[in-house]
């Protein structure tokens, strides 16, 4: 397909859904760069990490809730293209709310067409995902004539609910417009590898939080398993070119449209071991590298525990202060099982080329979270927290109040009431003046932060100031 740069897209008016993401600013702004004369943001969300850059490049915000029917119709009134972001439950906690993610993205996507088909929109370009074909099982450079897997052979509801949500926007391909004008919705869906990039928010932070508690000490599954990933600007042309590729009015196309109600597997064409994919950036943010293997079935039983608990634990999956779950069982399969397509078909009818490599993109990843952390508190890991902060408890409990197990074991080191409570002040005192300390030089080195610093380095001691240190010494250089 060779069309102008930007072809169906000057003076065009679209929407993305889940436009405040990560993926839908970015797409957002290529739009605007491109020339639309109208791109409206649609999400959940009223601020993002990228609301206040996409306000400022004429990307009009509006808030509303895919499941609300309402709220979609007052989104897609006079566009012409929309592009179908929106999802729940990719990952973490959120796999386990099954009803939301059903809610999201198969009710929010009939949604989605009932306001394409009321309103007359003319093209419809679907975010989707290879699980729509994967469910565990080994794939080598898979293509799109690969079957759909069985509904009940999915092992996680997004996997199942984007299978459904797909189809059906694939069927619904060639729908005539309510207005009977003649006019119909054409709709294709684009298949993503595992998505990354500078401010990526799902995969990268939550593996780069578990490495700096040192919650990330074995890879899963056999060194030469390998997955696909893309960059976010390749991902992002790939979503611009499916909606060129559903245009109906290019001269010696014919009527149909080369994309209409077709899939599209997107990728950077690099398959790789995603412990080795994710290799340079931890070693750049200074944290250590998963040096132990754990099988595939030993990991799934670790992942299936974590379900477990966390699906008793339902009614707070919402809350802050429950953390993410260390694995769950879909997440073993997608870093433990070998899965991988060829995006030959979109080269051919969409004329998709990767323009960022994966060592230009992980160079650009890297950057953003080496600045990131630059700009946050830092701290040991979680091991070092459980010493800390346990260990003070213990020997100031013991020398100040009468709990028999406890002074008896500090007793069986120390030999004396008087030598453990000598301790217990020296140990407070330490704390209160590293901390002291710690404010006032964290107001020359990271001010925004000296606060945070005052606090951590009271209750962890040298074992938070050493990270200051370190970042002064970083800064003098």
């Amino acid at each position: 397909m060779h069309l102008s740069e930007n072809e169906g897209i000057e003076g065009k008016a679209f929407v993305v859904t889940g436009g405040l993401g990560f993926v839908g600013s970015a797409l957002c702004l290529e739009l605007i760069r491109r020339g639309a004369h109208l791109v409206r943001a649609f999400d959940l969300r009223s601020t993002s990490p990228w609301s206040d850059h996409l306000l400022k490049n004429g990307v009009r915000c509006l808030k509303g809730d895919i499941i609300n029917r309402k709220d979609v119709e007052k989104a897609f009134r006079g566009v012409d293209c929309v592009f179908h972001l929106a999802s729940f439950g990719m990952s973490g906690k959120e796999m386990l709310q099954y009803g939301r993610v059903d809610d999201v993205n198969i009710n929010g996507t009939c949604h989605v067409l009932e306001a394409c088909h009321e309103h007359g929109v003319r093209r419809l370009v679907y975010a989707s995902t290879s699980n729509v074909v994967f469910a565990g099982n080994e794939i080598v450079n898979g293509n799109e004539k690969m079957p759909y897997v069985p509904l009940d052979n999915h092992v996680d509801p997004y996997s199942r609910s984007k299978s459904i949500a797909e189809q059906l926007v694939l069927k619904s391909n060639g729908r005539p417009s309510k207005n009977k004008n003649g006019e119909c919705l054409y709709t294709c869906a684009i298949r993503p590898a595992a998505i990354y990039g500078p401010g990526e928010e799902r995969h990268l932070p939550r593996i780069i939080n578990l490495a700096k508690l040192g919650l990330l000490p074995f890879k899963i599954g056999e060194p030469n398993v390998k997955s696909d990933w893309v960059y976010i600007d390749n991902l992002v042309l790939a979503l611009i070119l499916a909606s060129m590729g559903l245009l109906d009015d290019i001269p010696g196309r014919g009527k149909l449209p080369i994309a209409a109600g077709q899939p599209y597997f997107i990728s950077d064409g690099y398959p790789v071991n995603t412990f080795e994919f994710i290799r340079p950036l931890l070693k750049s943010l200074e944290y250590d590298i998963p040096k132990l293997s754990l099988p595939v079935g030993t990991a799934l039983s670790v992942g299936k525990t974590f379900s477990v608990i966390y699906t008793l634990m339902y009614p707070w999956l919402n809350t802050h202060w429950l953390p993410q779950p260390l694995l769950l069982p879909a997440e073993v399969y997608k870093v433990g099982v070998t899965h991988y397509f060829n995006y030959l078909k979109a080269k051919q009818e969409l004329g998709y080329t990767p323009i960022t490599s994966p060592q230009q993109g992980m160079a650009a990843t890297i950057s953003f979270f080496q600045e990131r952390k630059q700009k946050s508190l830092d701290g040991p890991t979680i091991y070092e927290w459980f010493f800390c902060v346990f260990g003070m408890l213990a020997v100031i409990s013991a020398a100040a109040f009468p709990v028999p197990l406890l002074r008896s074991a500090c007793l069986m080191v120390l030999r004396s009431m008087w030598a453990l409570r000598v301790l217990a002040i020296w140990a407070v005192a330490m704390h209160v003046g590293e901390s002291i300390y710690a404010w006032r030089l964290a107001k020359r080195v990271d001010p925004e932060n000296s606060r945070g610093w005052f606090w951590q380095t009271f209750v962890l001691g040298i074992f938070s100031l050493k990270f200051l240190l370190k970042r002064r010494e970083l800064a003098k250089k």
